[in-house]
C-alpha cells in the first residue's frame, strides 16, 4: 500500500507543502511535515463552514482546501479499492 501525500496551503506565505497522511477520517486528518528526524505531527480539524481542514505547524497555519463532502468520497473510494477481490 502506498502512503497518501496531500498538498496543504501554509496560508502565512501562499506556499503549497506536501504531506504524509498518517490518518484520514471525515472530521480530522493527521499529517506529518518533513521526513527526517525534525518532521512534526499536525491534526487538521474541519472548519465549521465546512470548506476546509485547518491546523496549525510551530505557530503557522495550514490548511488543506478540500471540503468534508469531498473527503468523504475520497474515503469511499479507498473502501472500495480495499474491498475488491483478489484473483488468485
Amino acid at each position: 500500500m502506498e502512503d497518501e501525500k496531500i498538498k496543504v496551503r501554509v496560508t502565512e506565505s501562499g506556499q503549497l507543502v506536501e504531506v504524509l497522511v498518517l490518518s484520514k477520517r471525515v472530521d480530522r486528518i493527521q499529517v506529518l511535515l518533513g521526513a527526517n528526524p525534525d518532521s512534526v505531527r499536525c491534526q487538521l480539524l474541519l472548519t465549521p463552514n465546512g470548506q476546509a481542514y485547518a491546523g496549525s505547524i510551530m505557530g503557522r497555519e495550514i490548511v488543506y482546501e478540500r471540503s468534508r463532502k469531498e473527503v468523504q468520497a475520497d474515503l469511499e473510494q479507498t473502501r472500495q479499492v480495499r474491498r475488491k477481490p483478489r484473483r488468485l
